[in-house]
């Protein structure tokens, strides 16, 4: 959940009008939809056509403006009835450069203007669509730009950011900070000489970037950039049109577009995917969101007496099983996949969605680029009318056999309890939490060693395969590893707490799954304490690329630590039964350790037998290991995925809160 987003919006949303809006399910039901491309603009060489779908409106008006605000309208041009529940009118002309919006009359009310719900490219704070030719936005070479090619979403490696915190701090090096183009400048590096920006990402090893909302959203005022307000933007305005404070020129709806395509195309340069953060699950506002001003109710779920339902903690929640509704959600990652190449998607608060769209959506992406991945929060912020067996729950996530969910069962067992800042976990010794930490390494699937009615947050295995898992510990929401460690292990050095960090995020990155990292936790980034720091200053949330000389040491671990991953299937099995087949835990009953082994080749791997063993206490534990010839991969908080030595087996000594890894090759 975007716990921020619940207290920024809803601050919005309490200065909007209290206008009931009636729920008829009944009513909204009857409503004819419309599924065809046309919605709502399209230049061809006859003009401009516009195609507003509002069934209920009972006359609906079109203002053409010479400019993105603060001028008259040079026309209005009233709409006229056609098919499926739309409204439709004409020019002769191709308007390109004029902006437009819509007014629709309610119950004997002209709303307030709306650019519609399919402005895929707006003015400054959106309030006006734009009439751009596409065609013009694209940069050289893109016809052939390709993110790369994976088989399974599990040989991802995942680094979520944001944009300003990625490149805002004076050591980025970046000139274009905060911005789409940040990620385009190669070579940029630090005060101290070590590479930031795409270079380091690049050095890291991470296969994708899972950028925070990249479309337009509500609380940046994008006429005053100076500002240099801050949001994680999980409030959406218009989802189909990129975020104009993320590009150079707000006020020109052609540049967010070449701007955005210019950083797809340079991260899928160098060979990094593009993971868009979508919140189709509610909007900015409740009365004067552009669903409400175009098709008032429909688009929402509500209570019995009229008022919104609120599962997302912010306002309100949309209506996922309503056809046009699902239909939208569908051709929205549709459009953003075909016009942007973007490579997956993140769902925020996925649960309010249903089963079917979420099905249908990964079905229509699929077709368009195979490689492509969706995973999402399984859960809501609070109840909604939609039953629990339609939702799209982490618990129901098998039946969704193509989408993954978060998996909090190994967020909250390795590092301590999101919700008590001080509550340690299995990496900061607190014991009793070893069962739910295997349930993380066999990414929620059904393991015969597994014994669920231990487990803290999942009580049966709700995975069908491993693949439909997302491992991490740490992201944009909640205390960040670093202020996690820092607030549990009080009395610790850092020097300590990097341990814990090393162990933890070993633990996320060879268990089976897919490994999601937060920007900056590389170089043991912190954000001052502040766990919900959506709309913190820079201050809080840039990262000091210093830190990356200062914490040299963990940065080679963490890059290590993914070359490993990457160059060994075996921890990225793809089914139920080969995890049960070739990872096998061993009968240990100590506190705070964990030993297990993936075996004969697993996954195709060429490494006979890899046997990891984590000790998350803050005392060496020793371990029997089978006698060998073995070659040690990690040990006491090193890790050299070609190796770092030779051992025979027999007894061994686990450093504290560290991970002993070890490889028999033949």
């Amino acid at each position: 959940m975007n716990q921020g987003l619940s207290i920024v919006t809803m601050l919005l949303l309490s200065a909007s009008p209290a206008i009931k809006a009636v729920d008829n399910d009944a009513a909204f039901l009857s409503y004819p939809t419309y599924d065809g491309d046309d919605l709502e603009l399209t230049v061809d060489s006859k003009g401009t056509h516009w195609r507003l779908w509002s069934p209920a409106a009972e006359a609906v008006r079109l203002m053409i403006y010479p400019t993105d605000r603060n001028t008259a309208a040079t026309d209005t041009i009233d709409m006229t009835r056609s098919e499926r529940g739309t409204w439709v009118a004409s020019v002769p002309e191709q308007l390109y450069g004029r902006y437009y919006t819509f007014s629709v009359l309610d119950k004997g009310k002209w709303l307030a203007e709306t650019p519609g719900v399919w402005a895929k490219a707006v003015g400054t704070n959106g309030e006006r669509a734009a009439i751009i030719d596409f065609t013009t936005t694209d940069p050289e070479g893109w016809s052939k730009d390709k993110g790369p090619k994976i088989d399974n979403i599990n040989d991802a490696v995942i680094y979520e950011m944001h944009h300003r915190d990625f490149s805002q701090h004076p050591s980025s090096g970046i000139v274009h900070k905060g911005k789409f183009l940040a990620l385009t400048e190669p070579s940029t590096k630090s005060p101290q000489g070590d590479r930031t920006g795409i270079d380091h990402l690049k050095e890291l090893g991470v296969t994708h970037v899972h950028i925070l909302p990249s479309y337009d959203y509500n609380s940046v005022d994008e006429a005053n950039l100076p500002a240099n307000t801050y949001n994680w933007g999980y409030d959406p305005i218009n989802y189909n049109a990129p975020e104009g404070s993320y590009s150079t020129d707000p006020a020109n709806p052609a540049t967010r577009v070449t701007e955005m395509k210019e950083m797809v195309k340079s991260l899928h340069d160098n060979g990094i995917g593009v993971i868009m953060d979508v919140v189709y699950n509610h909007t900015a506002n409740n009365d004067d969101s552009n669903f409400s001003l175009t098709a008032p109710g429909y688009y929402y779920r509500h209570r019995p007496d009229g008022s919104y339902s609120d599962a997302s903690g912010c306002g309100n929640e949309t209506a996922s099983e309503r056809q046009q509704m699902r239909d939208y959600i569908i051709n929205s990652v549709k459009y953003w996949a075909k016009e942007y190449h973007i490579d997956g998607f993140r769902f925020d608060l996925m649960a309010i969605h249903d089963i079917e769209t979420m099905n249908e959506v990964i079905a229509a992406l699929k077709e368009i680029n195979p490689d492509i991945f969706v995973y999402g929060e399984g859960w809501t912020a609070g109840d909604s009318p939609l039953p629990v067996e339609q939702r799209a729950l982490k618990e129901n996530v098998a039946k969704m056999p193509q989408i993954a969910v978060f998996s909090d069962d190994i967020r909250d067992a390795v590092k301590g309890h999101y919700s008590d800042a001080s509550d340690r976990g299995f990496a900061t010794g607190k014991p009793g939490l070893e069962e739910t930490v295997k349930i993380g390494i066999v990414a929620a699937t059904d393991h015969p060693q597994i014994d669920y009615s231990k487990g803290n947050n999942s009580k049966f295995a709700y995975a069908a395969s491993p693949t439909q898992i997302i491992n991490y510990v740490s992201c944009h929401d909640d205390l960040m590893l670093t202020d996690k460690l820092r607030k549990s292990m009080p009395d610790a050095t850092d020097a300590e707490r990097q341990r814990a960090a090393r162990l933890a995020q070993t633990i996320v990155l060879t268990s089976q799954g897919t490994p999601f990292i937060f920007a900056g936790e590389e170089i043991f980034r912190d954000k001052k304490g502040v766990h919900n720091s959506y709309n913190s200053p820079d201050s809080i949330n840039a990262i000091n690329w210093n830190l990356k000389h200062d914490n040299a040491a963990q940065f080679e671990y963490y890059k290590e630590l993914i070359k490993l991953r990457k160059e060994h299937p075996a921890f990225r099995m793809t089914t139920t039964e080969q995890v049960r087949k070739h990872l096998k835990f061993d009968n240990i009953n100590e506190p705070n350790l964990i030993s297990y082994s993936l075996t004969d080749h697993a996954n195709g791997d060429e490494w006979k037998e890899i046997k990891l063993v984590f000790n998350g206490s803050d005392e060496a534990r020793e371990v029997k290991i089978p006698k060998g010839d073995w070659t040690v991969i990690a040990e006491d908080g090193q890790i050299n995925s070609e190796g770092l030595g030779k051992a025979k087996g027999g007894k061994m000594t686990v450093a504290p809160r560290s991970a002993l890894i070890l490889a028999m090759t033949k």
